[in-house]
């Protein structure tokens, strides 16, 4: 018997989370000077989340071997 697509699980969401986990927050509050070490958790500013981009898929360039040979045939029959 098989699982339903809805039921498996994945390894991680399919789109890009605009909330952090309060130690998400704590970690980039610290690389950027805002936090320190002693002071309070609770009440902490909010934190601007980086949406990355997907790029689009590139075509799969050809081995240079094979683009090689290929231009190599392509001058034989030039001359």
């Amino acid at each position: 018997m098989s699982i339903d697509k809805s039921l498996v699980v994945r390894g991680r969401l399919g789109r890009s989370r605009n909330v952090y986990r309060r130690a998400e927050r704590l970690k980039i509050l610290e690389t950027e000077g805002r936090w320190a070490d002693g002071e309070s958790v609770f009440g902490l500013p909010k934190v601007k989340s980086v949406r990355i981009k997907k790029k689009p898929k590139a075509e799969k360039e050809a081995p240079k071997e094979e683009v090689a040979a290929t231009e190599a045939e392509s001058k034989e029959k030039s001359k």
